[in-house]
């Protein structure tokens, strides 16, 4: 009987500390996860439409596969300089995967940039979506741990010498300075487009790269009252963080997106290069 006590009352508090555990976890999220909980926000889904059938074919770039730390593999498309140089730029996709908009965005940027090492990582380990549906359920089916596991793989790939920038969208957008955080030193400069910001004033104190923000003011989720906060915290931490701010919607720089929006991409995208172009030197 005592023993049976005693299992009934290891059993209760295991499950009080889980549930606390778990309570925690949910009440502190970090930004990335935030973001991901925005995929059962209805509103959020029905605000991406289904994207626009595109086709891209590089003619510059290949598929290549790298050791994780968690002792996995992860593979990435990568797009290798002219001229042997250290300078890197790690791409990261928006909430529908790694699909052909990205590899085409960044064919673009390796051709803008110079002599440049383009990888675009795949924090979906290949899963691609064509419906917001499949689109909400990948993005909110990545681990934290996995996904820091990819990252770092790839700074590693790059190499102890490696200048690293990066850029994202959307979902891509917040793991873009969250991969400039995990380079280091390495960080030489970070574009986010309509991404999470961090909201830890102390991470963003460790961050060794300036930020590039495109924002869009009709965005309902990362909106103005984000971005600045978003301002003050990069202020608090003693960083510098360049903002342009349109009067477009989230997702305005992807052209098979319907609610594309030409000239805020046109402006956002030339304020990249010339801030990618200083700092990749």
């Amino acid at each position: 009987m005592k023993k049976l006590l005693l299992l009934t009352l290891f059993i209760s508090l295991t499950t009080i500390t889980f549930a606390q555990r778990k309570v925690v976890c949910c009440s502190n999220p970090s930004a990335t996860q935030q973001f991901a909980m925005l995929a059962s926000d209805t509103r959020f889904k029905m605000s991406h439409k289904n994207p626009l059938p595109i086709r891209f074919q590089s003619s510059i770039g290949e598929v290549i596969t790298y050791k994780t730390p968690d002792g996995k593999q992860a593979s990435a498309f990568f797009m290798k300089a002219k001229k042997p140089t250290n300078n890197y730029l790690l791409v990261i996709h928006e909430w529908w995967g790694l699909n052909d908009y990205v590899k085409k965005e960044s064919e673009k940027l390796y051709n803008d940039l110079g002599n440049v090492n383009i990888i675009d990582l795949d924090l979906y380990d290949g899963k691609v979506a064509t419906t917001r549906e499949d689109a909400g359920k990948f993005m909110q089916a990545v681990n934290d741990d996995r996904a820091r596991a990819i990252v770092n793989g790839a700074i590693a790939y790059a190499g102890p010498k490696a200048h690293i920038a990066t850029i994202g969208w959307c979902f891509g957008g917040g793991w873009s300075l969250q991969t400039s955080l995990l380079a280091g030193k390495k960080a030489v400069a970070c574009v986010m487009y309509y991404g999470m910001p961090e909201q830890d004033v102390n991470k963003l104190k460790t961050l060794n790269a300036d930020v590039l923000g495109n924002f869009a003011n009709k965005d309902q989720w990362i909106n103005p009252k984000v971005v600045a906060k978003f301002d003050a915290d990069m202020k608090a931490a003693g960083k510098k963080v360049y903002l342009h701010q349109y009067d477009a919607d989230h997702g305005f720089a992807n052209p098979s997106n319907p609610i594309y929006n030409s000239d805020a991409t046109k402006d956002a995208y030339a304020n990249t290069l010339e801030f990618l172009k200083a700092r990749l030197k």
